[in-house]
C-alpha cells in the first residue's frame, strides 16, 4: 500500500492566508491548480509571442506540485517564510525534508518518474522556476481581487505588493498576463457572458 495519493488529496485541508481575514477560504489544492494553468499560460505566451521554445507542460505539472511539502509543513504566511534569510534558509531544508518524506510514500519503481518534479534545484528545469513564481504570485492577486470585490479590505495591501513583486520580476509573459487577462477578473459572470 503506497500513502502518496491520499497525502497529496490532503492538500485541500490546509487553508493559504492564515494571516488574513478571508470571506472564503482558499486551500493548497485550489491554489495549485489555479497555478498550474497560469505556468501553463505563461508558457505558452512565451512561445507563442516571444518565440523562445518553451515546455507548458512541464510548467504546469511543476506549478501543480509546487507546494505539495505543505501537507507536511503547514503554509507559512509570507511576512514569516521571508522575514529574514536565516528562516528562509530553515523553511527551505523543511521543505526538502517534506519532500523527501513525500517521496518516500511511493513505490520505489515509481520514485524516478515523481523525484525530478520535486527537486527545486533540476537545472533542465531552471528556465520554467520563474514562470511558476510569477504564475504563483499571479493566483495570489486574483485572490487578492476576489476578496477587494466582496468589500474585504484586509487584502489591498497584499495585492499592491504582489503586482509590484510581479513586475519587479520583469518576466514579459506576466506582464501580458497581467494586461490582457488580469483586468477580467474585476468582472462579473454577467460582464463575462455579454462578451461571448
Amino acid at each position: 500500500m503506497s500513502n502518496f495519493f491520499a497525502m497529496l488529496s490532503r492538500m485541500k485541508y490546509i487553508n493559504r492566508w492564515g494571516l488574513m481575514r478571508n470571506t472564503q477560504s482558499e486551500n493548497i489544492a485550489e491554489h495549485s491548480l489555479e497555478t498550474a494553468y497560469i505556468a501553463h499560460a505563461l508558457a505558452v505566451i512565451r512561445e507563442k509571442r516571444f518565440g523562445v521554445p518553451c515546455d507548458a507542460e512541464r510548467a504546469a505539472l511543476l506549478a501543480m506540485f509546487h507546494d505539495c511539502t505543505e501537507i507536511i509543513t503547514g503554509d507559512m504566511p509570507t511576512p514569516i517564510k521571508y522575514h529574514s534569510p536565516e528562516i528562509r534558509r530553515a523553511y527551505r531544508e523543511v521543505e526538502a525534508l517534506a519532500a523527501g518524506n513525500l517521496l518516500s510514500l511511493l513505490p520505489e519503481d515509481l520514485r524516478p518518474a515523481y523525484e525530478p518534479i520535486f527537486d527545486e534545484e533540476r537545472e533542465e528545469d531552471a528556465a520554467l522556476r520563474p514562470l511558476i513564481k510569477a504564475a504563483d504570485k499571479l493566483s495570489a492577486i486574483i485572490k487578492c481581487i476576489e476578496e477587494r470585490k466582496t468589500g474585504n479590505r484586509e487584502f489591498m495591501a497584499a495585492e499592491e505588493g504582489l503586482r509590484r513583486a510581479v513586475a519587479d520580476m520583469e518576466l514579459p509573459e506576466a506582464q501580458v498576463f497581467m494586461e490582457e487577462f488580469l483586468p477580467a477578473y474585476e468582472q462579473s459572470i454577467d460582464d463575462h457572458l455579454a462578451k461571448r
